[in-house]
């Protein structure tokens, strides 16, 4: 074969200028240079001197992947595997040592394959030769020769196939190619590249990189507006098993190989494999009060463990919730290689109807009509974007698209969600692929309270405009802080006619009451109704379980009511949440009032100090404290204890009401570290991360040195 005719420019060369001086001849100076023990003649030598031994043929000594130099390259060094991990779109290099340097005759290429059965039709047997001879839609040259060993570039198409290849060198013997035998160290990980321009997840902006494809920590935010709490979550895609604990979710979708570079039928299938309803997925949803066969939903502390669990087993894993199925979800996606992010939207809507409103019926008395009432509204809920392009969508809908784990409604005949561009959410293309209209209705959707008599006649009595999508927020750009990304979604709106007046909510331990005062006068119209009126309140739990409805009579020219509510009335009733939802009505001979009010409660804190010298590979501590504030003791109390890139999940079982607890770690990468620590009881709800009450440790782990 004739010389490469692929050259690499010296911005996209892997060698430096000094290598280059340094290499050895090319395979077209070995080809045209005179047989040792020849003498040379004027004319030049045409390769048929007949004084030229017969090579030995030509068979494959050794395969080096070059992990220490693709690896930077890549951004892929904190993948804790023992193969290569590159992205596709960018050059990665392989040395190829043969038991001889190579002659005119010889003839050589990779083949990478991917699948139970490869077809180069499917794009999943991919050739790659380095002369003139036609290959595969990936590029291959020559960048070194010394002696027998050869340096070879590889650049893949960036529309290839993710996930694991096998790699395999070729040689063509006779009429046939003879190739090596497999070996399990050639193989590598494929994944999506936002450092690529021609990758539809290309993302422009480095930090923005750095935040949705390589950290592997984050915030989820819960609670409600005017009183967001932090949960800390570890993503953990670059620890063991977790690379193949993704790949093992796409093989177990039975996803087509040859789909597995579309971006959108990726995240499509990864959304509904993320949740167990339909598909034997990752994750088994669960808001019920009865957590004894599995963990948990707040006792989670990230998402290695569940994906570990699930790739081990091939079972889903119990339990979870929307922030859970939302963080393993943004595990799954970054691990790929795809930029996403963590978004909480507070005063969430479900319409369960696709009617674009949610409809809450009330009784004659005031109290809801849950029967009869099909849409709800969580407090808050958590999904995902992820970064695309949308050549499916006209133009200016690509970017960030919501996904979504946790299931609701099904979609295409599986409970999933998206992928639904956030700006025709915003300008209400609710026609769009994918999901557009229940994503739009979870943001924007109108509140419409009806009420309905014994003949079940309904009638609106209002109409609220600006409960629905209050804030959605996502963790800041190389900070804990959060980042309002409302307007993304959504118009700005008017402001509400009714006006809360709310203390602060306290721990369950200092005050044994809650107090709720409403203040709504411009509700009341004296002059229209008549003096005595009655108010019903109507306490849930968040996700919907009453628990109390009071009724109390009032007369209209108050203004306010107040409603005290003993801790031990609601502690036994939290199953696990952190939040109550009021509803309040009131009545009189010919008007209706409502209004809908979330308080968050604040729990007890968890103290984590870390002690020892920062540095990787050597052994350092972290200790937990806690003292439990309740009069009454704790039970069946669960401690969890993990970190990214520092200490895999530790869990401990504590009777006590105090804890101190110490654990000893080594650190394996360098970079800002973080541990989360989780207590679950079930006496006292999330004692965590979640809700301010667990304290993460943050240190700069240096190198040895």
């Amino acid at each position: 074969t004739s010389k490469t005719s692929a050259t690499t420019s010296p911005s996209s060369s892997l060698l430096t200028a000094s290598t280059r001086r340094r290499r050895g001849p090319t395979l077209e100076e070995v080809r045209t240079a005179p047989p040792a023990g020849c003498l040379e003649t004027e004319k030049p030598y045409t390769g048929k001197n007949p004084c030229l031994f017969v090579p030995a043929t030509l068979t494959v000594e050794n395969v080096d992947m070059s992990q220490q130099i693709n690896k930077p390259k890549h951004y892929t060094t904190a993948y804790e595997t023992q193969n290569l991990v590159v992205r596709r779109g960018h050059e990665f290099v392989v040395r190829v040592s043969f038991n001889r340097e190579l002659v005119q005759e010889d003839d050589f290429q990779l083949e990478f394959l991917i699948g139970s059965n490869p077809s180069a039709n499917k794009g999943s047997l991919v050739v790659v030769t380095f002369g003139s001879r036609r290959g595969g839609p990936w590029a291959g040259q020559i960048l070194e020769m010394q002696g027998s060993s050869v340096l070879l570039g590889v650049t893949p198409s960036p529309t290839a196939i993710v996930g694991k290849y096998r790699t395999y060198v070729a040689i063509s013997v006779g009429s046939g190619m003879q190739r090596t035998k497999r070996n399990a160290a050639t193989d590598l990980y494929m994944l999506f590249n936002a450092w690529c321009p021609e990758d539809p997840v290309f993302l422009a902006n480095d930090s923005e990189r750095m935040e949705y494809v390589l950290n592997d920590f984050g915030i989820i935010y819960q609670g409600s507006m005017g009183s967001i709490i932090s949960r800390s979550w570890v993503y953990g895609q670059f620890e063991p098993g977790i690379l193949d604990a993704c790949i093992f979710i796409l093989d177990s979708s039975r996803m087509p190989i040859y789909n597995r570079g579309n971006i959108i039928k990726v995240v499509r299938k990864g959304s509904a494999m993320i949740n167990s309803q339909d598909d034997n997925g990752v994750v088994v949803g669960n808001w019920s009060n009865d957590y004894s066969m599995g963990i948990a939903p707040t006792a989670w502390t990230g998402s290695v463990a569940i994906l570990q669990q699930y790739a081990n087993t091939g079972t889903p894993v119990l339990y979870g919730q929307c922030w859970v199925f939302a963080g393993v979800f943004c595990t799954f996606l970054r691990c790929l290689g795809i930029p996403t992010r963590v978004i909480t939207n507070f005063s969430s809507a479900h319409d369960n109807t696709g009617n674009l409103k949610t409809d809450l019926i009330f009784k004659l008395d005031g109290t809801p009509d849950r029967r009869a009432t099909r849409d709800s509204i969580w407090n808050y809920h958590c999904w995902n974007e992820c970064w695309m392009t949308r050549p499916d969508l006209p133009a200016g809908y690509g970017g960030w698209q919501i996904v979504d784990g946790t299931p609701q409604e099904t979609s295409d005949g599986h409970f999933r969600c998206g992928p639904a561009s956030v700006a025709a959410i915003k300008e209400g293309n609710i026609c769009l692929p994918f999901d557009c209209g229940f994503v739009f209705a979870e943001v924007n959707s109108d509140v419409v309270f009806h009420k309905k008599d014994r003949y079940g006649t309904m009638e609106v009595f209002k109409v609220d405009t600006t409960h629905i999508g209050q804030g959605l927020f996502t963790k800041a750009l190389s900070s804990n802080q959060y980042v309002d990304v409302t307007r993304t979604y959504k118009h700005p709106e008017g402001m509400s006619t009714v006006t809360w007046t709310s203390p602060s909510a306290s721990t369950p331990a200092s005050t044994p009451t809650t107090s709720k005062t409403w203040t709504s006068p411009s509700l009341w119209q004296p002059s229209r109704v008549s003096s005595l009126g009655v108010v019903v309140v109507v306490c849930f739990i968040v996700f919907y379980r009453v628990w109390r409805c009071n009724a109390v009579s009032v007369c209209v020219e108050e203004n306010s009511v107040i409603v005290k509510i003993q801790a031990d009335e609601y502690l036994p009733h939290l199953n696990g949440q952190d939040s109550i939802r009021f509803i309040l009505s009131g009545s009189s001979e010919d008007q209706s009032v409502s209004a809908i009010k979330v308080v968050t409660l604040q729990s007890p804190t968890l103290t984590l100090t870390v002690s020892g010298q920062p540095r990787v590979q050597q052994q350092m501590f972290v200790t937990v404290s806690f003292t439990n504030p309740l009069k009454d003791p704790l039970q069946n109390v669960y401690m969890y204890l993990e970190g990214a890139g520092v200490m895999a999940l530790r869990r401990k079982i504590e009777p006590l009401a105090s804890v101190s607890w110490m654990e000893a770690y080594t650190p394996r990468l360098t970079g800002p570290r973080r541990i989360v620590a989780v207590m679950y009881c079930s006496n006292l709800s999330n004692v965590s991360g979640a809700t301010r009450s667990s304290l993460h440790a943050t240190y700069y782990i240096m190198t040895p040195l």
